[in-house]
């Protein structure tokens, strides 16, 4: 349910895609450069793969008429000395060329990734002995290894050309084998592995499609330093002997006439210059593609900015409670034209704490992160009012919006060894978050450090202080995640299933802990959850959600006493603290419905045992029987029907 591991998630549903996989897809379009370097590619590629059909003349066909002619009708980029059509010596060339930039690269490819696969994989001895030999490799001078191999294979340049290719690939080995490395350590790939698959299967099916991309960003780098040495090679006379066409052979022919005839050098220099250059726009464009920094910078950063917009205000009960730490009306949120919040009400007062329950993609953690304003780019929330500790959080920009997170409002995250760093120690990151809240110096950070880990009951504050967040189990992660989120001070706590990968006695630790700082510091809490034993124990209301809509709200006690909605009702009866022993757990039948495709009446309809016709003819308001209960039903379950299960 958090954003980081799950895009679908985040947004409670499978939700329609956000704005950076657009970029993904459509990258030549999204750069004008990468765009005209394809396209020029391509006609080069096509043009002298074609070159039988579309050259004007033979490679060697002579019109001594035309000798150094400039461009004409007849030839349209000029003649050499032997008056030879330079277009169509270049598209025949092309063939030489272009076939030797492929070699090297599939050479460089296959060595590259095999070695490097088999090294980050198998690791030890064998990633050791790898890695030594690729180290040999790259300390071979590679000009002085290309003219060896050119004396002795007589000018064989495809031998050249293959020989540069086992060359580069060690550096190509070490980048996969970095990349296989992280990509082994996956828990995904651990499970694969504990499921029977094989090693080779492993490798296949999970780890090659993950270093795919870095492959062919080094593979296009290296293809126009090919380009280059090829044509070096020719321009020396050791590669295609003349008159057999290459790019090199006629810049050669160029600089020989270059003072009878400077326009031959253009043709065949530009072409040069110009397909290098392309192969290292494409590699350079699909760099940074693949890189989040890139895709923050030059104004991108703007998009990942949520948008807000301020709605006409509902008009809400008047209640006789104090001031609401978080007040929030007619909360919605969109994405690709479907609405995955649906005018969300929400008011904690100080002390209090808010179970927010429902079904995975309910929209639950999409009013976790509207809250906070880091929703996706491309969704966008609207409000009537957005009210967070007597800040107008709708008018805020986005600067102003930082301020408040960690000082005004706290996050706990669902999975807390994730929101941590591994490359530093837990005492270094919580030290940086204190210093930049408090504005103090190292040691009052350290110490209000200390404070803290042992308010959340950490023994050794020293000992955690200096661990790396991998070293630390699963209790101590969330305390140190719960001690995070209180650096601020905040007034309201927003835990994310606080409970959900922590054994029952470690979880019974954390709810304690949780309503102690409620006691001590009197923060207002709102706590995400599927188990209804965490809000029998720690809150004081309950929400439900339902396909992103309020179905219901009330006070616990009289909530699991008589619910109201029959989907309160059949999430109640299917928590096992409401079975028997030996009982067969009831389930909801049926999913729930994804945005864009809820019905236009109740969103439970199709899953309601009460239903009628009048329930999918049009919206079911949320109909209010008190300040502090509603329900959003045309048939509420009777009140004389009570559940036999209780609050503790």
């Amino acid at each position: 349910m958090t954003a980081a591991t799950d895009r679908t998630d985040a947004v409670g549903a499978p939700v329609p895609d956000t704005a950076p996989q657009p970029r993904d897809r459509h990258l030549l379009v999204r750069r004008p450069a990468a765009t005209l370097a394809a396209v020029w590619l391509t006609l080069v590629t096509a043009g002298s793969v074609a070159a039988t059909w579309v050259a004007p003349y033979g490679p060697l066909t002579q019109d001594l008429s035309a000798s150094y002619s400039g461009p004409t009708g007849r030839h349209p980029l000029g003649t050499d000395q032997l008056g030879r059509d330079i277009l169509s010596r270049i598209l025949y060339g092309g063939r030489t060329s272009l076939l030797a930039v492929a070699e090297v690269v599939c050479v460089f490819v296959a060595l590259g990734v095999l070695f490097g696969l088999v090294s980050g994989y198998r690791g030890g001895l064998v990633d050791r002995f790898v890695m030594r030999c690729c180290d040999i490799v790259m300390a071979i001078p590679l000009v002085v290894t290309l003219l060896v191999v050119l004396a002795i294979f007589s000018r064989n340049e495809t031998a050249a050309m293959l020989t540069f290719g086992v060359l580069a690939s060690a550096g190509l080995a070490r980048v996969v084998r970095a990349c296989t490395r992280v990509v082994r350590a996956d828990d995904y790939v651990r499970a694969a592995l504990i499921a029977g698959l094989t090693p080779a299967q492993v490798v296949r099916r999970h780890i090659l499609p993950r270093v795919i991309g870095p492959v062919l960003i080094q593979a296009s780098l290296l293809a126009a330093s090919a380009l280059l040495v090829e044509s070096g090679l020719n321009y020396l006379g050791l590669g295609v002997q003349p008159p057999d066409p290459s790019w090199g052979g006629l810049v050669t022919d160029a600089s020989v006439a270059i003072y009878q005839q400077p326009w031959l050098l253009v043709p065949s220099g530009l072409t040069i210059v110009l397909t290098a250059l392309a192969f290292g726009i494409i590699g350079d464009s699909a760099r940074d593609a693949a890189s989040d920094r890139s895709r923050m910078a030059a104004g991108s950063w703007r998009q990942m900015i949520t948008r807000v917009r301020s709605s006409a205000p509902k008009p809400s009960p008047e209640d006789d409670r104090g001031a609401s730490v978080l007040r929030v009306e007619g909360l919605t949120v969109r994405a690709a034209g479907a609405e995955l919040v649906e005018g969300f009400d929400l008011g904690i007062e100080p002390g209090e704490i808010v179970g927010l329950v429902g079904e995975s993609g309910c929209g639950k953690s999409t009013v976790i992160l509207s809250l906070l304003r880091l929703l996706p780019p491309g969704v966008e929330m609207s409000a009537g009012a957005y009210t967070l500790t007597g800040s107008d959080a709708l008018r805020l920009t986005e600067r102003g919006m930082a301020q408040l997170r960690g000082r005004s409002i706290g996050y706990i995250p669902q999975e807390p060894v994730a929101g941590l760093d591994p490359a530093f120690t837990v005492g270094s990151q919580l030290v940086e978050l204190s210093r930049h809240h408090t504005r103090g110096g190292r040691r009052q950070a350290v110490a209000h450090i200390r404070e803290l880990l042992a308010l959340v009951q950490l023994p050794e504050a020293d000992r955690v202080m200096k661990a790396y967040p991998h070293e630390l189990s699963g209790g101590m992660a969330q305390r140190v995640a719960i001690a995070r989120a209180l650096i601020g001070d905040p007034q309201l706590l927003v835990a994310d299933e606080p409970t959900t990968a922590l054994d029952v006695s470690v979880q019974a630790e954390i709810l304690d802990l949780i309503l102690s700082l409620r006691d001590k510091r009197g923060m207002a809490i709102l706590m995400v959850t599927h188990d209804w034993g965490v809000v029998a124990d720690v809150c004081d209301r309950a929400v439900v959600m339902y396909a992103g809509q309020t179905v219901e709200e009330g006070p616990v006690r009289e909530f699991f006493r008589r619910p109201r909605h029959p989907y309160s009702r059949a999430l109640l009866n299917a928590s096992p603290t409401a079975s028997g022993f030996r009982e067969k757990l009831p389930a909801i039948p049926g999913t729930v419905p994804a945005p864009g495709n809820r019905p236009p009446g109740c969103h439970f309809a199709a899953r309601c045992p009460r239903r009628q016709d009048e329930c999918t003819r049009r919206p079911i308001t949320l109909t209010r029987t008190s300040t502090e209960r509603a329900h959003r039903c045309l048939r509420p379950e009777p009140i004389t029907e009570a559940l036999d299960v209780t609050a503790r």
